[in-house]
């Protein structure tokens, strides 16, 4: 007990009482996953700058506690949260969502995301540029953070892009002798010490001429060769690829990031939404085959939905659509963690049903007329795959 309550008392030190959570009521939000994970935490800490993600990280490295580092917690296949409540450790869940610093570089060719930037951020920030993000909203979930995607090589819609990746980024690791140490592989010069680079990467202390172009990437520039090579033996992707293993993209947790370095794109000054319908699989992967290996262009992305996923989409993402249609993109990141409060205050309640805000909102989004227009609701009844 003696231990714990030292421990959570150092931490206040660093980020002031508030941002450090200790009741369960306010810790469950940090530690339920969005689809699944679920345990306890000894504390979950919210810094405010980057320094203090490294003062809390020397905290609990030094008392031998698990860290989690944690951004926006959408992800849907675990690890932003404990799983179960067998650790050998207590363990420290380190929010980084108050972090959520971009700074743009080279006229906006590229930018730098800290922890907890978000893909909406990114997006909003690029605009005026002409530019936009490796990924446009998160493909599987609304909200999500620049960092979460690059430490899960995200993008799996993204067929000219491919994964998120850069070779450039600052994160802290623990050797093999246990000691914590400060790696800036950003190619900007910001001082010697964890001290002097995490300040002068918050507050913009570097000029132009700090900023190096090192012979690394920050995008997967090659994804476009590989995903037209159809008859390879090998995917054009796959988990733990480790030709896109480098530094934070794809440690999954493994470091904590506090910033990484990425490409932007122009914005298309044309574009064009197909949408492909047929009764036959063969088809579809004969459009695909001829696509990949003779079209001049590349697609974006592509979505494969099955005659009833276009049913369950239907029915249960209505009034997400009918949100962002009517409030716009910008108030869903809002709309989601009011959603989220909700659930937890539910929870206390037997007789409510689990994912109460889901289930309210699409009650009350049956009294919404169809949001589908005509043509598309023949296509589904016409074609059982559609693309």
């Amino acid at each position: 007990v003696n231990f714990k309550s030292k421990l959570v008392k150092d931490l206040k030190a660093i980020t002031g009482d508030k941002y450090i959570l200790t009741a369960e009521w306010s810790k469950q939000h940090y530690c339920k996953g969005w689809r699944y994970g679920e345990g306890k935490a000894l504390a979950v800490a919210k810094p405010g700058t980057l320094l203090e993600i490294w003062k809390i990280l020397q905290i609990c490295v030094e008392a031998d506690i698990i860290v989690i580092m944690q951004a926006a917690n959408t992800g849907l296949t675990g690890g932003s949260t404990p799983d179960g409540n067998d650790y050998d450790r207590p363990i420290v869940i380190i929010s980084t969502m108050r972090i959520d610093n971009i700074q743009i570089i080279n006229e906006g060719k590229q930018i730098v995301g800290f922890s907890g930037s978000t893909l909406f951020g990114l997006e909003n920030k690029l605009e005026p540029y002409g530019r936009e993000p490796h990924s446009v909203i998160g493909s599987s979930c609304i909200g999500a953070s620049i960092v979460g995607g690059i430490c899960n090589n995200s993008g799996g819609a993204l067929v000219k892009r491919g994964p998120a990746y850069t070779e450039l980024s600052l994160y802290a690791q623990i050797n093999l002798q246990g000691e914590l140490l400060l790696v800036n592989e950003l190619g900007i010069e910001l001082g010697d010490t964890p001290e002097e680079i995490l300040t002068n990467l918050q507050t913009h202390n570097y000029t132009k001429d700090q900023i190096q172009f090192p012979d690394k990437l920050a995008s997967d520039n090659e994804y476009h060769k590989r995903v037209r090579e159809v008859d390879a033996s090998t995917p054009a992707r796959f988990n733990a690829d480790g030709r896109r293993l480098y530094g934070a993209s794809g440690c999954a947790g493994k470091i904590a990031v506090f910033a990484v370095r990425l490409d932007t794109y122009p914005i298309p000054k044309r574009q064009q939404v197909f949408y492909v319908g047929t009764n036959s699989p063969y088809v579809l992967g004969k459009i695909r085959r001829d696509i990949l290996s003779e079209f001049q262009y590349l697609p974006t992305s592509g979505e494969y939905l099955h005659r009833d996923c276009y049913d369950a989409a239907k029915k249960y993402s209505k009034d997400t659509f009918v949100a962002i249609d009517k409030m716009g993109p910008n108030f869903i990141p809002k709309l989601f963690e009011f959603k989220r409060k909700v659930d937890l205050l539910a929870e206390k309640f037997k007789f409510l049903p689990n994912k109460f805000s889901d289930r309210m909102m699409q009650f009350l989004s049956n009294f919404w007329p169809n949001h589908l227009p005509k043509r598309m609701e023949q296509y589904r009844d016409q074609y059982e795959h559609h693309w």
